[in-house]
């Protein structure tokens, strides 16, 4: 914020200090001599999944049934019974004793539940990058390029045997 300038009167350009003002929470700035159009494109064509965190709304119903969860080391055992789930070791494999249902599609995560989602590898987020605001350097030009994406929810459910 200090190296763009933080008032009309020590900007490094023109108008910059009109993007320190929105450099809150998770932004990031771009430099770029790409187009809007052109960086438009790439950040609406690429994204990452990735695991879900507490208060990430579900994407999912995940719901395990009993028997033994072998993808999962023996040494999480301990982990995942504190996290609420009904397993034991049997032969050094961790088993689910009973049904468990981790979460409803559309729920909001806690944290349990997006720690045991994690731990079974179910990414149910979707990273993505959205352009906002731009600042052009040949016009000295700010502007607001987009709102708020719209959070989606799928409502595939999943029933999910050990």
């Amino acid at each position: 914020m200090v190296a763009l300038g933080r008032s009309p009167g020590d900007e490094y350009k023109d108008n910059l200090h009109q993007v320190s003002k929105k450099l809150r929470g998770e932004v990031g700035l771009l430099f770029t001599s790409r187009t809007k159009e052109e960086m438009n494109d790439w950040f609406t064509n690429h994204t990452e999944m990735d695991y879900g965190r507490p208060g990430n709304k579900a994407a999912f119903t995940v719901s395990l049934d009993p028997g033994p969860l072998e993808q999962l080391p023996h040494s999480l055992e301990p982990q995942l019974r504190q996290l609420g789930l009904p397993t034991a070791l049997r032969r050094c494999v961790v088993t689910l004793l009973s049904d468990y249902e981790v979460c409803k599609a559309g729920d909001v995560l806690t944290s349990e539940q997006a720690r045991i989602l994690k731990l079974l590898g179910y990414e149910m987020a979707e990273f993505r990058v959205t352009m906002k605001y731009m600042w052009d350097a040949q016009s000295g030009r700010f502007q607001q390029v987009g709102d708020d994406v719209p959070e989606s929810v799928s409502t595939v459910s999943r029933r999910i045997r050990g």
